[in-house]
C-alpha cells in the first residue's frame, strides 16, 4: 500500500517528519490507507501556502457568477462519483454504504444551494430549505481557515468551508 501524501502549495509531499499514520476501517479494523502524518511545521507551511493562494490567486478576483458555476461543478462531480465517494466514506467512517449514498446526495445538494447564492446581493434574505428559516447572504471573506472534522461525517464539513 502506498502512502498518501499531503497536498500543500500545489504539490503532493511527505510529512516533514517522515511520519505516517494508518487509517483504520472502524467496522472491521482493517488498514485502508496509510497517510502522511503532518505536524506543526507542515501545518504552518499549509497555512502559508493557502494564505498566498488567497492573496495572490485568481479566486478572489473571479466574478461571483463564475465562482458559483465552479461550486456547482463540484456538486456535479460528487453526483457523478457518488458510488465511489460513498464507498470511501463508508470505509473511513464505518457507516453503511447506503447511509453514505444519502450523505453524498446531501453534500451535493448543499454545494448546489451555495452555488446558487454566489451571485445574490449581500444582505439579501434567502429562503432556506429548512422549514421556517431563512438565510442571510453577507459577503465577508474570512480568508484562510482550517478544520478538525468529526469522525462520523467528515466530507459534509468540507462543504461549509
Amino acid at each position: 500500500m502506498t502512502t498518501k501524501k499531503m497536498f500543500i502549495d500545489g504539490k503532493w509531499i511527505d510529512a516533514i517528519s517522515g511520519q505516517t499514520r494508518d487509517i483504520i476501517n472502524p467496522f472491521n479494523q482493517e488498514v485502508i490507507a496509510t497517510v502522511a502524518e503532518g505536524n506543526e511545521i507542515d501545518t504552518k507551511a499549509a497555512i502559508a501556502a493557502a494564505r498566498k493562494a488567497f492573496d495572490q490567486g485568481d479566486w478572489a478576483t473571479t466574478p461571483a457568477t463564475k465562482r458559483g458555476a465552479i461550486v456547482c461543478t463540484i456538486a456535479e462531480f460528487i453526483e457523478r462519483d457518488k458510488e465511489e465517494l460513498a464507498e470511501l466514506e463508508s470505509l473511513d467512517t464505518g457507516k453503511t454504504v447506503e447511509e453514505s449514498r444519502v450523505d453524498m446526495d446531501d453534500i451535493a445538494g448543499v454545494f448546489r444551494y451555495y452555488a446558487e447564492l454566489a451571485d445574490k446581493d449581500g444582505g439579501e434574505l434567502i429562503e432556506s430549505p429548512i422549514p421556517n428559516t431563512v438565510s442571510k447572504v453577507v459577503r465577508e471573506p474570512v480568508g484562510v481557515c482550517g478544520q478538525i472534522t468529526p469522525w462520523n461525517y467528515p466530507l459534509l464539513q468540507l462543504r461549509g468551508s
